[in-house]
């Protein structure tokens, strides 16, 4: 039997789900954000588990890392890149994660890099200056505006 998992990660709780080949749902539970609870809740599956898709969201390291150890398979989503539910006007976690196992089952889903743990810290450095330099040169702009507006308007040249 092939099973697939889908985990809805948010800052304290995550949903779970593991569907099989027909999409059936064989758990679907949310748990605490507690490595050993996850563990203990997908151990029983972990022989069938194709793969575990984990939400990236801000806060993906530790589960990744602990996944990973334990050795499963492990794909980060590239939530960015996934149309989940266009056209309707609600979603829920429980829906979330099975909708991560499915485009996992199906193989189309869009994934994010998976950075190794040596790098993170060097890269999210690195998007945190940039993050500031956008938004340091935004404000200047700001403030850089209305004074070249004020200079054309009572510039003598034409």
């Amino acid at each position: 039997m092939k099973l697939y998992a889908g985990i809805d990660l948010h800052s304290n709780n995550s949903m779970v789900a593991i569907i099989d080949e027909q999409d059936r749902v064989v758990l679907q539970k949310r748990f605490a954000n507690a490595l050993q609870q996850i563990l203990l809740a997908l151990a029983s599956f972990k022989e069938h588990l194709l793969g575990v898709v984990v939400e990236s969201t801000y806060n993906w390291y530790w589960l990744v890392d602990g996944l990973m150890e334990a050795g499963y398979t492990v794909h980060l989503a590239n939530t960015a890149a996934i149309v989940q539910y266009e056209g309707l006007k609600y979603s829920a976690d429980e829906h979330d994660a099975r909708w991560l196992a499915h485009l996992l089952r199906l193989g189309i889903l869009r994934e994010g890099y998976i950075y190794p743990r040596e790098a993170r810290a060097v890269r999210d450095l690195m998007r945190r200056r940039m993050q500031w330099c956008t938004n340091a040169n935004h404000a200047a702009q700001q403030h850089a505006d209305p004074i070249h507006a004020q200079y054309r308007a009572t510039s003598l040249d034409p």
